[in-house]
């Protein structure tokens, strides 16, 4: 469905894209796979564009949480190794095994439910082992007095008739935190899952083909964590410290249009509650954006939306459809005038930083009613608005 709407808008930059995924595949080698994380709409970037511009790219294998998100790509003429991260419903594995989609096992349980489905509809199921070795998560236990018992737990998923089992991962917990205490637990669970992976290998005197564990923390600090494959995450959609660092660009702009300005005299309450209110007579702006569009209501007063003529911060609480801007000294912006709520000139990290969250949170929470622009060179080449047609 495409919008005829100058309202709310976000522009996903393809160019920056291709930079993000070219500087990282040259940072990690040409041995080394590439996974590409588009689950959750490639973080609200639009997981069939992302992985398309993937696929063309030469990237190696994608990521999503559900076997919903994979059939999308299926239906949108993506074809290469998509894996699924996240749950799947035994009664989908005919489904899985048609659209040739691999699928994380992460317990003996689902490993056993997941052969027993294979052997029913005669197929063989792509999968890859997930070990749990400190995220507390998903994944067999495997640290401590879990360790032989992990061990068989593994080697008999990875025996089990109607199952393929391709691969092996865990998750980092604080590989992207800074600290001795936090260097240390990465570190002990890359060898815990290295030694995990050698007994394994050991038992079933056969290697796995894809092994891989480097998170978008890894990818930037942990060189040695990259085994066979790395999965970067906020990486490859350029934001975060470490994106700054290695020369990474923010793919993803939130932008808005000036719908009204009115001028108020001095001690004007501003929106529900009045708890802002005027200090002097105060030319306000209202902006079609607010909480469903995914602007986070404890930024209320808080955060400053950028014109043309620098920050006008943002009065009064967060409305559901629009807020209030206070444009008193920017005289030149007017109603028409376009806004950048994130993006180059106003990154989103600094958003994040005073909501308490991250990145992803945000970009996930842009709303399916706000447009995705996709520019390539310069020009808008596709538009996609999630609402139903």
């Amino acid at each position: 469905m495409d919008s005829t709407l100058r309202r709310t808008w976000a522009e996903i930059d393809m160019d920056a894209l291709a930079h993000n995924y070219e500087t990282l595949r040259k940072r990690i080698g040409e041995n080394v796979k590439f996974l590409g994380v588009v689950k959750a709409d490639a973080y609200g970037h639009g997981s069939v564009q992302v992985s398309r511009l993937l696929q063309e790219s030469g990237a190696d294998y994608l990521a999503v949480s559900s076997i919903d998100e994979a059939v999308e790509l299926r239906h949108n003429g993506i074809t290469m190794p998509v894996l699924i991260l996240g749950h799947t419903p035994k009664e989908e594995v005919s489904e899985l095994i048609k659209n040739n989609i691999t699928q994380a096992v992460t317990c003996r349980a689902k490993a056993l439910e997941y052969s027993e489905e294979a052997v029913k509809c005669g197929g063989t199921l792509k999968i890859h082992i997930k070990v749990d070795t400190g995220m507390s998560r998903l994944g067999y236990l495997c640290d401590g007095d879990y360790f032989e018992s992990g061990v068989e737990g593994i080697c008999e998923g990875c025996t089990l008739p109607g199952l393929d089992a391709e691969g092996i991962f865990t998750h980092f917990a604080v590989s992207d935190e800074f600290g001795e205490e936090y260097e240390s637990y990465t570190k002990h669970q890359f060898e815990l899952f290295t030694s995990v992976i050698d007994e394994v290998e050991k038992k079933l005197g056969k290697k796995f083909k894809i092994r891989h564990c480097a998170n978008t923390g890894a990818v930037a600090r942990y060189p040695e964590t990259w085994l066979d494959m790395v999965r970067p995450g906020l990486l490859l959609y350029g934001y975060g410290d470490f994106a700054q660092e290695l020369g990474l660009k923010p793919v993803m702009s939130l932008k808005t249009t000036v719908s009204t300005i009115k001028t108020y005299p001095a001690g004007t309450a501003i929106s529900y509650g009045g708890i802002y209110k005027t200090d002097r007579k105060t030319r306000m702006g209202v902006v079609p954006y607010g909480y469903a569009d995914g602007y986070f209501r404890c930024l209320s007063n808080r955060y400053e939306l950028m014109t043309e003529e620098g920050p006008a911060p943002q009065r009064g609480k967060i409305c559901m459809d629009m807020c209030m801007i206070d444009l008193t000294d920017k005289m030149n912006v007017d109603v028409g005038s376009e806004v950048e709520i994130f993006g180059k000139a106003n990154p989103i990290e600094h958003m994040a930083q005073l909501a308490g969250t991250i990145p992803y949170e945000l970009t996930c929470a842009v709303s399916k009613r706000v447009p995705r622009m996709y520019i390539k060179d310069g020009k808008v080449y596709e538009k996609e608005l999630l609402l139903r047609g």
